[in-house]
């Protein structure tokens, strides 16, 4: 299933994607008001029986699916190309995985702005990234158990003020200003994804390709995270996980090629879908 959250009618609905259009329940919504409920009781509902009142898609704007009650949970350098296009150095290579986060006051939908931030950063950048979503909650998972606890799948765009982000030392400043998490469409269950690990990311500026990747090529799988992340620290149905970025981003062109207002910054991820937003002064 695709999961999404819309506005049609002047009114927030949470539902699902089909060909035609978004399937919801206004029944459904009293009881369960937000995707992130729908995750924590998943097991006692039958979506496609009862989400049976129709909206068309001309008729309704996609917001971000959900927002995480914690900070999203982002990795860092999970990708050989892009942790090399950062430093050129292979002994940065991580042994563990790099661990940031990001505040959820970030996130926002497909097709909102990004604000450019030009009176805090000179050097906007993007990071086109697969997102997982938690499911069930669980503390010392194991990884061979690890996706047993994946409810979907959806796509992040790390969005970042690089001078920031070096500025500061640590991440959180650079990567938490407000609309840096750009998010969705929509959340993709994680039966419909054959192999996770194996699916093309493609990030575009004004329709230059500048990231092309592929999931298989990430240095700590899901599993290997979720096991790392949830080591003494318990994760929660709708907690989000940002996997990592393939090479491409902008701060790794000669010279940079960062984000200007009026741009338009597409992320592709395959089975999943497409997310796109423009960069703005406000």
């Amino acid at each position: 299933m695709k999961l999404l959250t819309f506005r049609f009618n002047e009114i927030d609905y949470w539902g699902i994607l089909k060909d035609d259009g978004f399937y919801y329940s206004d029944q459904l919504m009293t009881y369960f008001p937000n995707l992130l409920s729908v995750i924590e009781n998943i097991d006692h509902l039958n979506l496609e029986k009862d989400l049976n009142k129709f909206a068309d898609f001309d008729q309704c704007k996609i917001l971000a699916p959900l927002k995480s009650r914690k900070n999203i949970m982002c990795i860092g350098k999970n990708y050989r190309d892009h942790a090399m296009e950062m430093t050129n150095d292979p002994s940065s290579l991580p042994e563990h995985p790099v661990i940031f986060t990001k505040a959820p006051s970030t996130v926002i939908g497909h097709k909102n702005t990004i604000h450019a931030h030009s009176n805090v950063t000179k050097q906007l950048d993007y990071e086109g990234e697969l997102a997982v979503i938690i499911g069930q909650k669980g503390v010392n998972i194991k990884r061979e158990n690890a996706m047993d606890h994946v409810f979907g799948y959806t796509i992040l765009n790390d969005v970042t003020a690089r001078d920031l982000q070096k500025r500061h030392q640590q991440f959180f400043k650079g990567k938490s200003l407000d609309t840096f998490a750009p998010m969705g469409p929509y959340i993709v269950t994680k039966d419909e994804i054959h192999d996770v690990h194996h699916l093309n990311i493609k990030t575009y500026v004004n329709d230059e390709l500048r990231q092309d990747g592929n999931t298989k090529d990430m240095i700590f799988s899901i599993a290997e995270l979720i096991e790392v992340l949830s080591d003494g620290m318990t994760l929660e149905p709708g907690d989000i996980i940002a996997t990592g970025t393939p090479s491409g981003v902008g701060k790794g062109f000669d010279p940079p090629k960062f984000l200007n207002e009026g741009d338009e910054v597409r992320v592709e991820v395959e089975q999943i879908g497409t997310l796109s937003n423009q960069v703005s002064s406000s």
